[in-house]
């Protein structure tokens, strides 16, 4: 009995200390709003007495099941922890030293790269010198085409797109620089840039002189979006008045190892590839329109293994295009529908077919993309050089919970 009243004292010491901390962060918050870069007010969040540093918890859990049929084969039932992630951030002595951490969990999120697993995502210290300046160090995600920076939480279907998962550039290890002018009811834009080691998140396997060069300008000509509405699919705060984002990019890694990159099996000679992004954002009223365009190109995209001529491995050279089309419902149902083409380069037509995805989603937003259930039907058509074509659908529901 004397040690479960002792458990009792220390968790309400506990709460005290929590809520203490709580009216002292309100009253930090009001010091420095305009200076504050990582801060979210819908996590756990601690600050110290001092004001010294912050962190914010926050984690999510995407946990899906399905059914999978390729043409000629037996249907696979599926069923995974898609990704679990925990994220925290927050900022150090001053909110003008941000950093944010996200570490994966899930069988996916861990898979191997060089030597090493890829449990670290996210690990990156922020300077925000002046209110539209923020520079960062450590390895994040590069700017490159805009579903990729949107969070796989804030997706309106259950995963990216075909596209996406063979021409982005993901994560990278290196130097972040973004200078952002957002006004609601004005013209508005964000300019963009790293210099990063090229080889992707937590390569160590092989390691060259090479560097990558990212560059991004985004433009909002009719104003920036609602709560940076831009970085997440789905018109969940019905725009009251029409948003548009057009945006470009392009990234060119010098004497790359990897057949995307920074993803992908390893080459077996280097090569420079050159990566060029478009997209367009369209919000209002419940209504969401975006398109996207994606290439990677380079010369001869072939390599081959010096000491046996008859293994090789090609760059994935070629370029994609994505339109989707979205109605969120007052009653935070949407209803989504999604077509993709990918037309590989003329190097490798032989040996990687040309695809078309078509894909329909039904979900429920329950607390926005925090808390909710998407279903999704998708057929993918594959094109091959010698003329003939394969099919495979799934149909797949998903959660999402997190804070």
């Amino acid at each position: 009995m004397k040690n479960f009243l002792l458990s009792i004292m220390l968790v309400f010491s506990f709460i005290a200390s929590a809520q203490e901390g709580t009216v002292e962060k309100k009253i930090t918050d009001k010091k420095t709003e305009s200076t504050q870069y990582l801060n979210s007010g819908k996590k756990l969040g601690f600050t110290a007495k001092d004001s010294l540093f912050q962190v914010n918890i926050g984690f999510r859990i995407q946990s899906r099941a399905g059914f999978h049929k390729s043409e000629g084969e037996t249907g696979v039932v599926e069923g995974e922890i898609r990704r679990m992630r925990l994220k925290l951030d927050g900022f150090v002595y001053n909110p003008k030293f941000g950093y944010k951490v996200e570490l994966g969990f899930s069988a996916r999120d861990m898979a191997l790269s060089g030597n090493s697993g890829n449990v670290i995502l996210d690990g990156v210290l922020f300077y925000k010198p002046a209110k539209n300046w923020t520079i960062g160090f450590g390895q994040t995600k590069l700017p490159g085409n805009n579903q990729r920076v949107v969070s796989s939480g804030s997706l309106e279907f259950t995963d990216r797109t075909i596209n996406n998962s063979k021409f982005n550039i993901d994560r990278d290890f290196g130097l972040f620089l973004d200078y952002s002018k957002e006004d609601a009811n004005h013209f508005s834009y964000a300019l963009k840039g790293a210099i990063t080691k090229g080889e992707g998140r937590n390569y160590t396997k092989s390691l060259n002189d090479g560097i990558s060069l990212t560059g991004k300008v985004e433009l909002f000509p009719l104003g920036s979006f609602t709560k940076n509405g831009s970085h997440f699919e789905g018109d969940l705060l019905r725009e009251k008045t029409p948003k548009l984002m057009l945006s470009g990019a392009f990234s060119q890694n010098n004497n790359a190892g990897r057949s995307q990159g920074q993803l992908g099996n390893d080459l077996f000679e280097a090569r420079t590839l050159q990566s060029v992004f478009f997209d367009a954002m369209f919000k209002y009223n419940g209504w969401t329109a975006s398109t996207a365009y994606m290439s990677r190109m380079t010369d001869n995209a072939i390599t081959v293994n010096p000491l046996d001529v008859t293994k090789k491995q090609a760059v994935f050279v070629g370029h994609g295009v994505d339109t989707q089309l979205s109605y969120v419902f007052p009653s935070k149902y949407s209803l989504a529908g999604r077509y993709s083409t990918q037309k590989v380069g003329a190097d490798i037509e032989t040996i990687s077919p040309n695809v078309d995805e078509y894909a329909v989603s039904l979900s429920k937003y329950i607390l926005d993309h925090k808390l909710k259930i998407q279903t999704e039907f998708s057929y993918e058509n594959e094109k091959f050089y010698t003329g003939n074509t394969s099919g495979s659908w799934y149909a797949r529901v998903q959660v999402e919970i997190g804070i």
